[in-house]
């Protein structure tokens, strides 16, 4: 039996290693679902969080989105499955002492369930400017769309993703895209397409003149089809990215 459990988590380890060669940047998601009732409780402590962080120059970097369904999503950068091991928090709670717990204590308080995994960027379907990987730093405001698939689709639905890149380059559109998939610790497969506008109104506008662009709805759904046909259940949520939420430790 141990052996079986080693040579699993070895191949684990050999596949998350692969997606990091050929997708370039993998992120630890934490992410916590917040009780609407608590959401301003809980900004309040997020920003204790970080003000306490930037005291003791934890060495850790986050980003944090947040949906219109209060749900906060802390992304920070990994290069390996060796940098879930360490412990940035540590010199932060032996110095606060009591206060490092009873601030998480509070944490709490404030959502239904939290839990961590990995989401990998994979640049070969995004599409994107020419040498861009992240969207503009004006444009916060984020539409995302998880596409699930069954595991014998695999093949299938991303020879659909290149397809849908490649029509979008054809036709010239300006409305970018980046392209996330499911990583480590995390059950269903998905893509998770993510598009940034600078507000609602700027989103809509885009999305109207990228149609415009694209065709047709039939041209569109020719190409779209061929993802469609194998996906298996659609999501889409509306938010924005935190900025004042952010951290990155002191140079």
């Amino acid at each position: 039996m141990k052996t079986i459990k080693t040579t699993l988590l070895f191949v684990l380890f050999l596949c998350f290693s692969i997606s990091l060669t050929q997708a370039q940047q993998a992120y630890l998601v934490h992410q916590d679902n917040v009780k609407p009732s608590k959401v301003m409780e809980y900004e309040k402590i997020a920003k204790e969080f970080n003000e306490a962080s930037k005291k003791h120059n934890v060495q850790a970097t986050w980003y944090v989105a947040m949906t219109n369904g209060f749900q906060y999503y802390y992304l920070t950068p990994i290069e390996n499955m060796a940098e879930l091991d360490k412990r940035p928090f540590a010199d932060m709670a032996k110095a606060m002492g009591d206060d490092f717990g009873g601030m998480f204590d509070r944490f709490d308080q404030c959502y239904s369930s939290h839990g961590d995994y990995i989401i990998v960027q994979d640049n070969e379907l995004s599409y994107m400017p020419e040498g861009k990987t992240t969207a503009p730093e004006d444009e916060n405001y984020r539409k995302w769309f998880y596409m699930y698939y069954s595991p014998k689709n695999a093949e299938k639905i991303k020879a659909g993703m290149q397809a849908v890149k490649a029509y979008f380059k054809e036709k010239n559109s300006k409305e970018y895209y980046r392209v996330y998939k499911n990583g480590f610790g995390q059950m269903k497969n998905y893509y998770l397409v993510s598009i940034s506008a600078k507000d609602e109104v700027d989103s809509a506008t885009k999305a109207k003149a990228n149609q415009d662009v694209l065709g047709s709805f039939d041209e569109r759904w020719a190409v779209f089809s061929k993802v469609m046909d194998y996906t298996s259940k659609t999501e889409e949520f509306s938010g924005e990215m935190r900025p004042d939420l952010y951290y990155m430790p002191k140079e």
